[in-house]
């Protein structure tokens, strides 16, 4: 295996990391409004994702390095060509960020309730775009001869990526959903499931119709074993929550995100921005990638790191791994 072979694989690993992570905390987000019915079930949620939200975003950090190192011609395609939504997820991204930060900074109920909403939004609408935006790497775009993106914006907002967008945004969603129900006790706990449920079947009829409909489109022997996992491991996922137990149906809803991305990478290759233009015209692991004495020093230096990143990661999860309820808040207001 070439080692633009072997980046191609890492950063395929990079983002799936980001998406089982992100998804929850996302997914986390969006439920503030959906399953919170006050303030303290508020805290609550924000506070299952408090420890954690920043680190899961490293991942994000690290796919974008790893592509711009390894694929400069696929990052410059990708940033210029998709340059509204991943300016609207960068927003999106800091402002969260800040809101998490600053929603205790007063003990106002309008300050805290504004920045609470902040938090739904700019959960929901990541988890949206980048469902359509990986509908749109895979689907394949308007890529030159110059091997220049030359679509519009519009372009992206085809069929095929939005529904790409809903079917991130609902998996997070049920991801998000599984996860507060391993995280907390009491009555949210018990909403969260029931909820879960309903999440999961919009889910699975979303993520059936567009995995098959990549599978028709691109699809090979080995996406086709990843689409029958993901299916496989969602429904097992809902069975699991049923039955009560959180922790396999978490662990079952982060298989279903890692086979869907796996999927998705595979029908990829070796293609990273296929043309809809002229086949030929396509980026690839080839003509998209570094030298290869960079991508040597890349792999040394992704050898040496990784695992320190993973066991810090892995200590933080670790070391804030207990159920949280009402109960376990602060009396003041901030």
């Amino acid at each position: 295996m070439e080692l633009h072979d072997v980046w191609f694989v890492l950063i395929a690993v990079l983002w799936t990391g980001y998406f089982f992570l992100e998804g929850f905390d996302f997914g986390v987000g969006v439920l503030t409004k959906l399953l919170a019915r006050n303030r303290p079930e508020k805290r609550v949620l924000i506070n299952t994702i408090g420890p954690v939200w920043d680190g899961n975003e490293v991942w994000l950090l690290t796919a974008g390095g790893a592509t711009f190192a390894a694929f400069p011609e696929w990052y410059a395609t990708l940033f210029s060509g998709f340059y509204l939504p991943l300016l609207v997820i960068l927003v999106c991204l800091i402002v969260r960020g800040v809101a998490f930060e600053y929603r205790v900074k007063r003990p106002e109920e309008n300050w805290q309730r504004n920045w609470e909403t902040a938090i739904f939004w700019t959960s929901l609408i990541p988890a949206f775009l980048w469902g359509v935006a990986f509908g749109n790497i895979v689907h394949g775009v308007k890529i030159d001869r110059d091997l220049e993106y030359v679509g519009s914006v519009w372009d992206l907002l085809n069929p095929y990526a939005l529904l790409g967008g809903l079917v991130t945004l609902t998996l997070f969603t049920f991801h998000g959903t599984v996860f507060t129900a391993l995280k907390t006790v009491g009555e949210i706990r018990e909403r969260a499931r029931a909820l879960a449920l309903r999440v999961g079947l919009a889910t699975a009829v979303l993520a059936l119709v567009f995995l098959v409909w990549t599978q028709a489109h691109s699809g090979n022997g080995k996406s086709l074993v990843a689409l029958v996992a993901a299916v496989a491991a969602l429904v097992a996922a809902l069975v699991a929550n049923q039955a009560g137990r959180e922790s396999w149906s978490f662990a079952l809803s982060g298989v279903t995100i890692v086979a869907a991305v796996a999927m998705l990478f595979l029908t990829l290759f070796p293609n990273v921005m296929p043309s809809t233009l002229n086949a030929d015209w396509s980026l690839t692991v080839t003509n998209a990638s570094s030298s290869p004495y960079t991508l040597k020093i890349m792999t040394w230096l992704a050898v040496i790191a990784t695992p320190v990143v993973l066991l810090y990661q892995g200590w933080t999860y670790w070391v804030f791994r207990k159920r949280i309820g009402t109960q376990h808040l602060a009396d003041a207001a901030h």
